[in-house]
């Protein structure tokens, strides 16, 4: 585990492959979420429309596609901590405000039969 407690002003990364994505700038942490203004960069684009279905499945509590939803997110994307490290398991939602919220792991989460 690289960084146990977010501060505050730390800049979290989000990978597609080797391409940094995004940048994610801690504004709070109140565990197990994470909050961050979001950067966005060349290749993130692509990634948008997930993220915005992903905020509605929330929203209108359809469960069953928030979990699609976050199964193509984290089979497409990676995330780091600020010292570089890779982050275990995150459930990463960003929002159209370029605002986002996330939880992680330092551990892999056991994944199911799919």
């Amino acid at each position: 585990m690289s960084n146990p407690n977010p501060a505050t002003g730390s800049v979290w990364r989000l990978h597609h492959g080797a391409r940094e994505i995004a940048r994610l700038a801690v504004t709070a942490a109140d565990m197990p979420w994470t909050h961050a203004e979001v950067e966005v960069l060349p290749g993130f684009e692509e990634f948008r429309p997930l993220f915005a279905a992903q905020e509605r499945a929330v929203d209108e509590e359809d469960w069953e596609q928030a979990d699609a939803c976050y199964a193509r997110i984290r089979d497409a994307l990676t995330m780091t901590f600020p010292d570089g490290g890779p982050v275990a398991e995150f459930m990463l939602h960003i929002h159209d405000d370029g605002t986002a919220g996330w939880r992680w792991h330092d551990e892999p989460f056991e994944k199911p039969d799919r």
